[in-house]
């Protein structure tokens, strides 16, 4: 908000003399308060391009597939539009292509779904997931992507936050937020101080009806994240105008500020004629009370300086190829969440989210000098204005020492699923790479030539020695097809003639991290990673967090690492200005309820579901003969961090 200026520009002389040396104006001039109404304006539908009528019938191991959707084994998502085989859609009734398209159809109106389909993606949560599909898959979607190539907008839709408050969300269920100082990435997190209960600010005062804005001191009654909830001085125990606020907004400010700028302070108007000297009842309250530091708003300025900007050019992750890295380029900077635009993508809306601090983003050149696998650009020189992002802006990474004992070819461990975040998996250690970096595939799912291994660094808090799950009580997902269950890790190995990894190359750090259970958070949606949701911390198992979306089922939880940077406190994207996706509704799940309910029953005897592919793809894939895989030797130095590093190797 713009301050107005100073009460004593608009006030006579004798006004300005009833002002004390806290800036106190104890007078009010009699005018009615400003009222204001909002307008809405409708958005226009258009109707989704229906497939080519001419396209062919398919002949696929046999199997006949025909179109239109629906017919002979396929069928068309009703939230996205992508066309597939029947049989691999989610639920009983085939109409979505995943669990995430299921439940961003029935928390959105029917307008949001046609907008969402003519733009090519939803505009909430939507799992983008890689698994072999049939050829007949890939022509199909392909097919439903070029039909509605030419009607995709610009611009992206966003779940609307009209009716959802985390203030009244974490008053009226008593709900707990975790504190500022869990989030070392995020703006204030190693400076948040003891800013706490009880602590004094001076906000503006809105229970007035002067022409001009005034302040008075407010004192904070609970926090949660950067949100606080305020009671002005002098309401004691009356809760009536309690308001909530991000502590952060440019209208909170230390006590002494109004005096030092000119500021009136002025006593609420429901209260005005409770004390007779409000100097004096300042003076007594104030004294020894704590507020925030003078140069807290500079503070809290310089901690959203970012130094990534726009035209930069990293290496990140290929969202089609997740295997693989790609040019981009930064196209904004969203409270060090960076937009990343493929330098390829000639519209600029092929792009992708994450984090500046995020391990799936490198320095030019970072694949080949440890030998990943990488996309080359069809763009022969940079664009006017493009650089090299430098590389000291990149996380810095702990060491590792390989000249020992080291991982090996063929070792078993434990993995976090990166393309099913709520599952921890038996897996192998398929191939090492430099600078401490491990391919790594999960066991009874891999692809013959290795296309579906992922990459970890050897101290990333997304694997774990054999026997991780079974001490925390955490429950394994054995591999797909096998029999034996229980599962037990000795007979596993003897079966399969296989070593564990020593338990001594694992990363045991496990840092003071402040998370408790039931504390509230924003989270992104690492399957959609653009976007930003109301959470809830539902397990802890030393540094690791299992994340839950507050509204969805517990299959859509995420294991995530609690120095993760996609994790914020309650209030980030309200201080940054990003979209916040609300918790979704009872009624919004009914429609799901039975298809969760199945899934659930499965879930703890086989590998989860089969992986959808994006329709944005297939392209490449159907065409794809420009991967370079850069060979080196193993190396002594380590170059990656603890956070999760979702890759699938597809070499």
């Amino acid at each position: 908000m713009e301050n107005t200026k100073d009460l004593t520009e608009h006030s006579s002389r004798s006004e300005r003399k009833r002002r004390d040396s806290f800036g106190m104006f104890d007078g009010y001039d009699s005018c009615s308060e400003d009222t204001s109404s909002s307008s809405s304006s409708e958005e226009s539908e258009e109707e989704v391009a229906p497939l080519p009528s001419n396209l062919p019938i398919i002949k696929n191991n046999g199997q006949v597939y025909t179109y239109p959707d629906g017919k002979s084994g396929m069928a068309t998502c009703e939230m996205c539009g992508m066309v597939g085989v029947r049989d691999a859609f989610y639920s009983k009734t085939k109409r979505f292509c995943s669990v995430s398209c299921s439940r961003s159809y029935s928390s959105n109106s029917k307008k949001a779904s046609i907008l969402a389909r003519l733009q090519g993606k939803p505009p909430t949560k939507k799992a983008k997931v890689l698994q072999k599909q049939p050829l007949v898959a890939k022509l199909a979607a392909y097919a439903q992507y070029q039909a509605t190539l030419q009607n995709q907008a610009k611009t992206k839709s966003a779940v609307s936050m009209e009716g959802f408050s985390w203030g009244n969300y974490i008053n009226s269920n008593s709900f707990i937020a975790a504190p500022v100082t869990c989030f070392k990435h995020a703006p204030m997190g190693t400076c948040w101080g003891d800013i706490s209960e009880n602590v004094r600010v001076e906000v503006p005062n809105t229970d007035c009806s002067l022409p001009t804005k005034v302040f008075w001191i407010a004192g904070i009654v609970k926090l949660a994240g950067y949100n606080a909830l305020l009671r002005y001085e002098g309401f004691e125990n009356d809760s009536g105008l309690d308001f909530w606020c991000n502590i952060c907004g440019s209208d909170i400010h230390p006590v002494g500020w109004c005096a030092a700028s000119g500021k009136p302070l002025v006593p609420p108007r429901t209260i005005q004629h409770k004390y007779t000297n409000w100097k004096a009842f300042l003076v007594k309250r104030l004294t020894g009370a704590k507020t925030l530091p003078p140069d807290f708003s500079q503070k809290v300025s310089e901690s959203m300086q970012y130094p990534f900007k726009p035209c930069m050019r990293v290496e990140v992750v290929d969202k089609r190829h997740l295997c693989r890295t790609r040019v981009a380029v930064v196209e904004s900077v969203i409270g060090g969440r960076l937009r990343l635009v493929y330098e390829e993508s000639e519209d600029r809306t092929d792009d992708f989210w994450c984090h500046m601090h995020s391990p799936l983003i490198h320095h030019i050149g970072w694949s080949r000098s440890i030998g990943h696998r990488f996309k080359r650009s069809d763009i022969t020189k940079k664009q006017d204005g493009h650089f090299d992002t430098p590389p000291h802006l990149f996380a810095k990474v702990k060491e590792v020492d390989q000249s020992g004992e080291w991982f090996k070819e063929g070792m078993k461990l434990e993995a976090i699923d990166p393309l099913n975040l709520s599952t921890i998996c038996v897996a192998t250690i398929r191939k090492v790479l430099a600078d401490g970096f491990l391919m790594i595939g999960i066991d009874g799912s891999e692809a013959a030539d290795g296309s579906d291994w992922f990459c970890y660094h050897a101290t990333s808090p997304s694997i774990f020695p054999v026997g991780f799950c079974e001490i925390n009580m955490i429950e394994l997902t054995p591999p797909r097809g096998y029999t034996k269950l229980p599962f037990k890790w000795f007979d596993y190995l003897r079966e399969t003639g296989s070593i564990a990894a020593p338990v001594k190359l694992f990363n045991k750090d496990v840092p003071n991290h402040g998370f408790r259970v039931g504390m509230k958070l924003e989270a992104v949606d690492l399957m959609e990673p653009r976007l930003i949701c109301v959470a809830t911390v539902t397990r802890i198992i030393h540094r690791l967090l299992r994340i839950h979306f507050d509204g969805w089922e517990e299959e859509y939880d995420q294991w995530v690492d609690c120095e993760s940077p996609d994790l914020y406190p309650v209030g980030w994207c309200q201080l940054t200005g990003y979209q916040l996706q609300p918790p979704a509704s009872q009624s919004s799940r009914e429609s799901q309820s039975g298809s969760s309910k199945q899934k659930k029953k499965a879930k703890s005897q086989q590998y989860k579901g089969h992986k959808k592919m994006t329709t944005l793809q297939l392209k490449e894939e159907l065409m794809d003969g420009e991967d370079y895989n850069f060979l080196q030797g193993a190396s002594d130095q380590e170059s990656n961090g603890s956070a999760n590093f979702y890759i699938k190797q597809e070499p």
